[in-house]
């Protein structure tokens, strides 16, 4: 019966994950279709080679509008993960204390983004930033991100402040060294693999956002996912297929790392 089961359990594993997964492998042999097409021609199904091509990978890397989206993802999203990380870490180290009243209120306000659906936080910013003078700029979607990824920053590092020992730093502060000294030198490195995995989903979620870019963005504002969906809305073209599998194997990569901090984690605790 335990052969029986554990063989009933991989198979309802594999199952899930095709069910999860095999829509979005599709994506990948049509980004290397040579027609201007969303399916699967014959020579594709002969495994013709003339039938396989990267000419949408070569329009995308000369293409003004995918340029531009890709300097303004990236010069977003690491701007965000910086300002989130920061704050994140913070905030994390402030629940941490016992002493801190109200924690579990300040917890689910810091929280409270990823539970609120994005279209209305998205809506929210839209009419703040557009009191100050934010709205479609650089500063107000890097502040609007920033907002979105802080949550995941306080989760992981709170997670790994839980299994930190606070005697090291108190030790630290017997030896003379100063607050900032031993958290420099003692806390952080210990910490570090759940700052730098929060760090990660924060980059994640700023980098995957669409709907605040729509809100706040302009046309000098365009990321990869707002850039994707103006192609899907107002030309198809197959380029967006070799984008999608450029960007899920940017997701793998971010996966796999986070997947090196756990276990590096693991080991130094």
């Amino acid at each position: 019966m335990e052969r029986v089961n554990h063989g009933l359990h991989l198979v309802f594993c594999v199952a899930v994950f095709v069910f999860l997964i095999a829509p979005i492998l599709v994506v990948i042999p049509l980004s290397f279709n040579v027609e201007p097409y969303f399916t699967f021609t014959e020579g594709m199904l002969r495994f013709d080679p003339s039938a396989y091509s990267l000419r949408w990978y070569a329009s995308v890397a000369t293409d003004e509008s995918w340029l531009r989206a890709l300097a303004n993802s990236f010069l977003i999203g690491i701007s965000a993960t910086v300002l989130a990380t920061v704050l994140g870490t913070l905030a994390a180290l402030g629940l941490a204390n016992p002493a801190m009243p109200a924690r579990p209120l300040v917890m689910g306000l810091l929280i409270s983004p990823m539970v609120t659906p994005i279209i209305i936080s998205a809506a929210g910013m839209f009419f703040f930033y557009s009191t100050i003078g934010l709205a479609q700029t650089h500063a107000g979607l890097i502040l609007a991100h920033a907002a979105l990824g802080t949550p995941f920053v306080v989760i992981t590092v709170t997670a790994t402040l839980a299994s930190f020992d606070n005697n090291l730093s108190r030790a630290a502060a017997s030896l003379g060294a100063g607050p900032w000294r031993a958290f420099r030198q003692v806390q952080l490195p210990l910490i570090a693999p759940g700052v730098i995995s929060g760090a990660l989903f924060a980059f994640a979620t700023s980098f995957d956002e669409v709907v605040t870019v729509l809100f706040m963005g302009s046309l000098e504002q365009r990321t990869i996912p707002r850039e994707m969906w103006a192609g899907i809305r107002e030309q198809i073209s197959p380029a967006i297929l070799a984008v999608a599998t450029m960007l899920i194997a940017f997701a793998l990569l971010l996966m796999a790392v986070v997947e090196w901090l756990r276990r590096r984690g693991a080991t130094a605790r």
